[in-house]
């Protein structure tokens, strides 16, 4: 069982379409710009507010959106939603996705990148996305994976990390612990294996 820091609905998809049996109890950690402190945040939050189930773990994921070296969080409003799209239009940015699982006292942190083109915006499409309203609550003012899809040219590099849950990490970590439903219980480490990432 993996208890999700997070009420993403994205990331519980993603979950459900794994096949990994999960709950849900939302993070209270606060949120800083960097997606692997996040991460690691919310995991640790929860874990000791809700503990971490037995033959389980608590995953806590972050994703931010840089360009140019600078990060951006998620916008407060519509007016600072407009000003992060104008500033990503017309060119590349990253996308950071960062993910945190604490199994048996131990911590598993990875991070994944991707480049996203984002297309030239015209005033109309730019406001055509604003009235969504799907900006808010998004990283960088954006998501791919709804009507956002339509302001991106190409992604380089994995998207579901953009989406906000870096799948092939993610599988990774849980075939490590032995936690993914395709991997034998013979294939789950002992607590003495393996050495704390991050």
């Amino acid at each position: 069982m993996i208890v999700l820091a997070s009420r993403s609905p994205q990331r519980r998809a993603l979950l459900a379409a794994l096949g990994v049996p999960f709950r849900v109890v939302v993070s209270r950690a606060a949120e800083g710009v960097d997606a692997r402190a996040n991460a690691l945040a919310k995991a640790r939050d929860v874990a000791a507010r809700s503990g971490v189930p037995a033959g389980g773990a608590v995953l806590g994921a972050d994703t931010e959106v840089v360009v140019e070296g600078r990060a951006l969080g998620k916008p407060a409003d519509r007016a600072a939603a407009a000003e992060m799209l104008r500033l990503l239009s017309g060119r590349a940015h990253e996308v950071h996705s960062a993910i945190a699982l604490l199994a048996e006292g131990r911590e598993r942190l990875a991070t994944a990148v991707a480049r996203v083109h984002v297309r030239e915006l015209a005033p109309p499409a730019l406001e055509w996305y604003l009235d969504t309203g799907e900006w808010r609550e998004r990283a960088g003012g954006y998501a791919i994976q709804g009507a956002g899809a339509a302001l991106v040219e190409r992604v380089d590099g994995d998207y579901t990390a953009v989406v906000g849950l870096p799948v092939a990490e993610l599988t990774s970590a849980l075939v490590e612990l032995g936690l993914a439903p395709w991997s034998g219980a013979s294939t789950r480490p002992s607590s003495r294996g393996g050495s704390p990432i991050g």
